[in-house]
């Protein structure tokens, strides 16, 4: 700038007179061209001949000086325009690496006697080499940017791939040749490096997920899979208060107990009775996304956020908030709480020592621990007669064979599955039981429990004292319904469960299945279900309705109880052993047990080879069957069907040792008549084949 004012102020006195005669010459000439337009003179008018005038030999050198002038201008304005740039880019750089690490990156450099030296930003710039028409290269997370160190050497400048050879001539030609090469920058400390992040972070929990589910289980997981079957590309994001992927419940208390592998806890894989060996868990991992993945996948997929529970719900914002205080939106929700197990007022009141010493059987922890402690104690006590108990009890009495355990099981009721099964049908299943090495105490209630001399002592109502290692609680199962209060919604006083419509809608996007549901069945009135078939039906239809289906719930799931290989029974509609009941039995052969049907039907998930198809033309023999006779006391009840009947009609049905025939009860059901004789529609399930 010093320099172009000099020439400036040297030049200016010559430029003004010269710029006054140009405009007289100039002026001369039009009005001399005025009278006669001659364009061809036009061109010359303005110089004249060489050797000519000392006007124009004037006025060329004033021109050329203004030339040379601005010239020297445009030079000196674009240099420092450069030096700028350079110090603009040397602050942003600084300004990156202070980011970068919460202490200063840049070097202090010592000086002779150990003092510290500050560098002169000024000599920086001086010195500083910026080539020319070189652009700087951007500064991106993948080639972190080099700090400015305190010394006055500028850091070598990066000449990008695209540039030729000629552009790098040039650049070694701006640098004066006094100086040396350009000695590298120092690299910032390797923490800094290593904290810049190469992407930015995505949250573990997503934001925003069209399709959520909440529950891990099997009703979510059915749901999941149909919601994808009828839209692709659907993103679908499932939280589970387990740290487990979905899996399957029915073999922790079946086959898991029958498994000969040693280390069936860990790998927790079963032989099913047909011999096939297969997992817990539904799907293996791969088939899941990753929940911070899930919005950026292209084709959409399933994702499980374990270990969080959702604690409230905005049905007016669609949003859920979890445990930890992220929030989720939605645009449809499914709610498969599923259920708790219930324990007894008298363990929850009888101290610490009583209640670490209880499992309350629900989840893959509990098959664990009580796996392993079956291996320690002497003595395991099931309180509970029903469908988990039994199971239990008759896993555990087959275990105790060979290992010397003590297996009591002991209910209110008089005999397993009392409310349940008929009475008759319910002493004979105890009696099975206890051929299975159980000690089954009938009529037994529980009035406290303590623990003394390193013994749990059940003391029941009648008088009678057990004393025990561990207690196994399976007396039912609470439904999970916290979220009702913030989220508005009606839970059923009767059932219990979020009350729900046939489509298993609870308002305008929210859904309830499986065992947390409280559904309109079309046939059999409002019901609540706790059993694997139905969250696998109740979980396929929601996913269906969520993605626009809007089915009512018509197909009746079943589900099934087996004591072991050699006794089972399949069940569907209303089983209450409160209901008139009329049952048929034949002899049972060796094919009419759990394990002959399962290597017949190829699947130990009984329920996985039915089809929703009616089985038309099943009420035709190929054989004129015998007349089944109503069962009497003391008979062998091998085989059969029981009906349960409410205003002489069929709402319920029991197949006891019968498989494959679920269709056809499917159909009774639907059907919704009155029957005079039931004889006769025994016969449709042909019990009386060999």
């Amino acid at each position: 700038m010093l320099k172009c004012r000099t020439a400036w102020q040297k030049l200016a006195p010559l430029v003004r007179p010269s710029s006054t005669l140009c405009r007289k010459s100039a002026k001369q000439t039009v009005l001399k061209c005025e009278s006669s337009f001659r364009p061809m003179q036009r061109a010359s008018m303005s110089s004249g001949p060489p050797g000519g005038s000392s006007d124009n030999l004037l006025y060329y050198l004033l021109v050329g000086g203004t030339v040379i002038g601005g010239g020297v201008y445009a030079y000196s304005t674009l240099h420092g325009d450069k030096v700028r740039y350079q110090e603009r880019i040397a602050e942003i750089v600084s300004r990156q690496n202070k980011e970068l690490t919460p202490t200063e990156l840049q070097p202090i450099e010592k000086g002779e006697g150990g003092s510290e030296k500050e560098s002169d930003p000024q000599i920086a710039k001086e010195e500083a080499v910026v080539p020319e028409e070189v652009p700087c290269a951007p500064v991106t997370e993948e080639s972190p940017p080099q700090p400015l160190g305190d010394n006055t050497e500028t850091p070598a400048v990066e000449v990008p791939a695209m540039a030729t050879e000629e552009t790098t001539a040039k650049v070694s030609e701006t640098a004066p040749p006094s100086e040396a090469p350009p000695v590298e920058t120092e690299q910032p400390p390797l923490e800094a490096v290593e904290s810049a992040p190469e992407t930015v972070p995505r949250p573990e929990v997503p934001p925003h997920a069209p399709y959520l589910l909440i529950g891990g289980g099997t009703a979510s997981f059915a749901a999941a899979r149909s919601i994808r079957a009828r839209d692709p590309g659907a993103r679908v994001l499932i939280v589970s208060e387990e740290a487990e992927l979905p899996y399957m419940r029915p073999p922790l208390s079946k086959e898991l107990w029958f498994s000969d592998d040693p280390n069936v806890n860990e790998t927790l894989r079963f032989k099913q009775w047909n011999g096939k060996e297969r997992s817990i868990y539904f799907q293996p991992p791969s088939f899941y996304v990753s929940p911070q993945d899930l919005p950026y996948v292209e084709n959409g997929g399933v994702a499980v956020l374990n270990r969080k529970k959702v604690v409230h719900m905005d049905v007016r914002e669609n949003k859920v908030r979890l445990d930890d205080g992220s929030e989720i939106s939605y645009e449809k929700c499914l709610i498969a709480t599923g259920g708790s197990p219930r324990n007894l007022q008298a363990i929850e009141r009888a101290g610490e020592e009583v209640i670490k010493r209880t499992t309350l059987f629900r989840k893959i922890e509990d098959f664990k621990s009580l796996e392993k402690i079956s291996k320690d104690v002497k003595s395991i006590t099931i309180i509970g007669g029903g469908f988990m108990g039994s199971e239990l009890a008759c896993a555990l009495g087959r275990r105790a064979r060979e290992s010397g355990l003590e297996v009591n099981q002991l209910f209110p009721e008089g005999g397993n599955m009392g409310k349940v099964l008929p009475e008759y049908l319910s002493n004979w299943t105890t009696d099975k039981v206890k051929t299975e090495g159980v000690n089954v105490l009938t009529d037994s209630v529980v009035k406290s429990v303590s623990y003394q001399d390193d013994k749990l002592e059940i003391k029941l109502k009648d008088g009678r004292v057990v004393k025990t290692d561990h207690i196994v609680a399976a007396v039912g199962l609470e439904p999970n319904v916290e979220l009702a209060k913030s989220a508005g919604l009606e839970v059923d006083s009767d059932f219990g469960g979020f009350r729900v419509n046939a489509e298993l809608q609870a308002r305008s996007n929210i859904w309830v299945a499986g065992d947390a549901a409280c559904f309109y069945d079309i046939r059999l009135g409002r019901r609540r279900v706790e059993h694997h078939d139905h969250a696998v039906v109740s979980g396929r239809l929601a996913g269906e309705n969520m993605s626009g289906a809007n089915k009512p719930y018509w197909h009746q799931s079943m589900f099934w109880s087996d004591l072991g290989p050699d006794v089972g029974y399949e069940a569907i509609g209303i089983v209450d052993s409160s209901l008139p009941t009329v049952g048929v039995f034949a002899k049972a052969t060796a094919k009419d047990t759990p394990k002959a049907a399962a290597e017949e039907s190829g699947t130990g998930i009984r329920s996985e080879s039915e089809t929703e198809a009616v089985a038309s033309g099943a009420s035709e023999s190929t054989k004129t069957p015998s007349s089944p006779q109503v069962p009497q006391q003391g008979d062998d009840y091998g085989k059969g069907v029981i009906f349960y009947l409410r205003d002489n009609v069929v709402v319920g049905i029991i197949l006891w040792n019968v498989f494959n025939r679920m269709p056809i009860a499917r159909k009774i059901i639907k059907d919704g008549e009155e029957h005079t004789d039931l004889n006769e529609v025994a016969k449709l399930f042909n019990i009386h084949e060999d």
